[in-house]
């Protein structure tokens, strides 16, 4: 299993293998935002949509949300606060958009929630919002990995927005090259196995 370790970078997804019990995380699918080897790592939950629309809280972002329009539980991480992604249009980096870092390519970052949507509303072509995030200290996912936990996988154009969240885990893993795509078929209890 040598050499998983520094496969974590920016944009790449953690997806939760069937032994991770934590009910904060478990079948989760996790976008990494941040990643540092000093500074540790941050992502959010993917496939976890709320119940909570987004007109009610953030009702000035909800014309630009994607499907379905709710607030998405981040992680367990400062569940009160709100951080959204985003896609844009050009490779250009709007104002209140900022790309996520380390990749001069991609078309997705983060979005000032406190910037007026007007000035986005133009260049956005997907967005979702998060509450709360997930978050890990220096080497605490590298081992978390190495414990069996994770997955550590390529991200695709549509995971971020998917409009069918509940089957966004066995979907990532149904399309791996490798082991992984059995997985996908394991039953919810992994006793009935």
């Amino acid at each position: 299993m040598g050499g998983m370790a520094e496969a974590i970078y920016v944009g790449r997804l953690l997806v939760a293998t069937p032994l991770l019990e934590d009910p904060n995380f478990r079948r989760s699918v996790v976008l990494i935002l941040e990643h540092d080897e000093d500074g540790g790592t941050l992502g959010v939950i993917l496939n976890r949509p709320s119940e909570i629309a987004v007109h009610q809280v953030l009702p000035s972002w909800d014309a630009l949300v994607t499907g379905p329009s709710v607030l998405f539980q981040g992680g367990p991480v400062q569940t009160d606060s709100a951080l959204a992604l985003a896609a844009v249009m050009s490779g250009d980096e709007p104002l209140g958009w900022r790309r996520l870092q380390g990749k001069t390519s991609t078309r997705l970052g983060t979005v000032d929630l406190d910037a007026p949507p007007e000035i986005l509303a133009g260049e956005i072509t997907q967005m979702r919002i998060f509450a709360g995030y997930a978050g890990w200290a220096a080497g605490q996912l590298e081992s978390e990995i190495r414990e069996g936990a994770w997955y550590v996988v390529d991200s695709e154009p549509g995971d971020t927005f998917n409009s069918d969240p509940e089957n966004l885990w066995r979907a990532v893993l149904r399309r791996q090259r490798n082991e992984l795509a059995f997985v996908s078929t394991f039953p919810d209890d992994p006793t009935l196995n």
